[in-house]
């Protein structure tokens, strides 16, 4: 059984290695995916990255809700994303895997995302606004980045 991971653990940490393609439809992979969803939705959260789960592979799950036709969860693995205008956002974040911490993160407004679906085929789409900060802060977690590292203003609450 998957649980949330918080901070100190080192996998928070650690760039995670790109998942191979040929083991992307294997059993293990497919039932991660699987499993991720409802621990992304029950603890309230609009993305999971693998890390948060323990595991050091670069896949990550964006909610229906972040995305724009609200209809399916968007897998990701091996996510890139690149800006597509210097405009940044500034807007208050939080994670899962920092409990009850906030603070204000500047992000790019608009990006290009290269991916792999969940079934291997080769994505390539625009995100913008909220859509595009959510994948923004998912990816960091795939290089070992949280919000906290580039936020302004850090709050707790209980």
């Amino acid at each position: 059984m998957l649980s949330i991971v918080t901070l100190p653990n080192k996998i928070l940490r650690t760039r995670s290695k790109e998942l191979d393609p040929d083991i992307l439809l294997s059993k293990e992979i497919q039932e991660l995916t699987k499993e991720m969803i409802p621990i992304m939705y029950t603890s309230d959260g609009i993305g999971l990255a693998a890390p948060q789960v323990g595991k050091n592979i670069r896949l990550c799950i964006i909610g229906k809700e972040a995305t724009p036709e609200k209809v399916d969860d968007l897998v990701l693995v091996n996510p890139i994303w690149t800006k597509l205008s210097r405009k940044k956002l500034i807007d208050v974040e939080g994670c899962l895997s920092v409990p009850k911490t906030f603070g204000r993160v500047s992000r790019y407004k608009d990006i290009v995302v290269n991916a792999l679906d969940k079934s291997g085929k080769e994505i390539k789409f625009e995100a913008h606004d909220f859509f595009a900060r959510v994948i923004q802060h998912e990816v960091d977690h795939l290089d070992g980045i949280l919000f906290i590292d580039k936020a302004k203003g850090i709050y707790t609450i209980d």
